[in-house]
């Protein structure tokens, strides 16, 4: 039997907290929830496995919400280890965070101009029983993955994707 639970959030790391705030505010509509975080202190090291560290960032309600809904949890911290290796797509772990959106290609655009960098191509497939998919994978400016999509009803046939 599942414990009770609720989605809370989606926490990002970022070198620049602000620009990527930024970003997912004016490209995605996202919205800040108050109070900015500046986190410190013993009870931080004990949870974190860091010492002396400091955590600063904010949650951005993400788009399609109400004001209880889930957040993208942006924090920067200091000091920051290092990433040694760009995860892949491909690899176990968390991949990337999608966006349904009216039109792929205009959000293609809004995410260049904001800073962001393509991934892969825009593609569009049928999957059966689902519907019609426009979809492609972007870099956001830190170069984490993000899916734009948009789906249109099924109208025949079909792939299996």
């Amino acid at each position: 039997m599942p414990i009770s639970a609720r989605y809370v959030h989606t926490n990002l790391i970022a070198h620049d907290w602000r620009r990527l705030a930024w970003f997912y505010q004016h490209v995605f509509g996202c919205v800040p929830v108050p109070p900015e975080r500046r986190l410190y202190g013993k009870e931080f090291d004990r949870a974190t496995g860091v010492v002396n560290v400091r955590i600063e960032g904010a949650h951005l309600l993400l788009p399609g919400f109400e004001e209880t809904g889930p957040t993208l949890e942006i924090f920067e911290y200091n000091p920051m280890a290092e990433k040694q290796i760009r995860q892949p797509i491909n690899q176990p772990g968390w991949g990337h965070i999608a966006f349904a959106v009216e039109d792929v290609p205009q959000a293609v655009h809004a995410v260049k101009v904001a800073g962001g960098q393509p991934y892969g191509e825009i593609v569009e497939t049928t999957i059966a029983g689902a519907g019609k998919i426009t979809f492609v994978y972007m870099k956001d400016p830190e170069g984490n993955l993000i899916e734009l999509q948009h789906w249109a009803k099924e109208t025949s046939g079909g792939t299996n994707g």
